[in-house]
């Protein structure tokens, strides 16, 4: 498939770049020379590089843990799509051993199969704190053992990233992790400043959704949120839906960090792209939808509504960082995270055609995954 893409600008990752053709062929970018090699394709808008998404648990009604095969991967896939996202990590949650070896299976099928937008997983949990669990189940919380290494030590499930609590896992064992190929995510910890950082000289190299379901920074214990902000070795997820963290406290750690370790996360759950007013049960216990908030019937946050278009709107909106800053948050800074910045995150020679068609309002009209149009 050849063919030349032409929109009202282009953003290739780092700069705008006016209305230069986008030639692609065989699924990657040909160039960007300002000639059209190919028969032209119009498209009226702003393309942009395809958003990269390293927690993604649910969308379209499926829940990973619940359906863990390819079919559901793919209807997550394709709800995500909707909203530019063109690679992703199917996320589970804390579940027993048979579970996670089902989800590993799907995810090597998927990538086998080619389906679209399918990176890796992100195995979050279950080798968590219990007084930060928030939403995932105490009773599959658990210290790790041979049946999760081997899980985490596959081969075939392309970029792996593992959320565990530091202070559940041994430096030792972390770096075996990370020397397996493993991605070492710190959440849903209640670890002191000392146990973090130790943690991140064995290896550990990312944070799972800053703010939440961490140790707070203290004046006095700098905890798990203040190691974060204060390390310049490691990336952070940051969930901006205007319910997991405050602005302020969002533009706080994006001042902190070194430019390109803040990265946008959805942590999406099931109703992404469903109707308002669907509920939906996890783990036994209801989780209701208020407009663009989940919450369990206990209390607790569960997840988001949000998808990736909506992040960059907001981190524009809510936390007055330029566009082509929230951008990169969304592509081109998660795609370095994961050790794919050669060939996704940016729209330049060489790369994949994954590419995403925003409207004036910043919402998403087309999104194209190794140059397929898939919505």
């Amino acid at each position: 498939m050849k063919y030349t893409l032409i929109a009202d600008n282009v953003f290739d990752g780092e700069q705008f770049l006016g209305s230069v053709p986008v030639n692609i062929e065989e699924g990657h970018v040909l160039a960007l020379d300002g000639e059209s090699r190919f028969a032209e394709q119009r498209v009226s808008g702003t393309l942009v590089p395809g958003f990269v998404d390293v927690q993604v648990n649910g969308g379209g009604g499926v829940l990973f843990n619940s359906q863990t095969d390819r079919a559901g991967i793919e209807a997550i896939g394709k709800a995500h799509a909707v909203y530019g996202t063109t690679g992703y990590l199917p996320t589970l949650i804390t579940d027993d051993a048979e579970v996670m070896a089902r989800a590993a299976d799907a995810v090597a099928d998927a990538l086998a199969a080619g389906s679209a937008g399918v990176l890796g997983v992100h195995f979050e949990g279950p080798h968590l704190s219990v007084p930060k669990k928030g939403v995932h189940p105490q009773g599959h919380i658990r210290r790790i053992s041979d049946a999760e290494l081997a899980i985490f030590s596959r081969q075939d499930l392309g970029v792996k990233v593992v959320t565990l609590a530091p202070e559940n896992v041994s430096p030792d064992v972390i770096s075996a992790l990370v020397d397996a190929g493993v991605k070492v995510c710190l959440g849903h910890t209640n670890a002191d400043y000392d146990t973090v950082i130790a943690a991140i000289d064995a290896g550990a190299s990312g944070f799972t959704h800053l703010y939440n379901a961490m140790s707070p920074l203290t004046s006095r214990e700098p905890g798990v949120v203040g190691a974060a902000i204060d390390d310049e070795r490691t990336w952070c997820g940051l969930i901006v839906d205007g319910h997991h963290v405050h602005s302020a406290a969002a533009r706080i750690a994006i001042k902190a960090k070194p430019r390109g370790k803040m990265m946008l996360v959805t942590d999406a759950m099931p109703p992404v792209g469903m109707p308002e007013g669907e509920s939906f049960e996890l783990f036994g216990t209801e989780v209701v939808r208020q407009g663009d908030r989940l919450n369990a019937v206990t209390g607790e946050l569960a997840g988001c509504v949000l998808d990736m278009a909506s992040a960059v709107r907001n981190t524009v909106n809510d936390l007055q960082q330029s566009l082509e800053e929230a951008l990169r948050m969304a592509s081109l800074y998660p795609a370095q995270y994961l050790g794919l910045d050669k060939q996704i995150g940016r729209i330049a020679a060489g790369y994949r055609a994954d590419l995403a068609l925003l409207d004036e309002s910043l919402s998403n009209s087309a999104s194209f995954i190794r140059g397929e149009r898939v919505f």
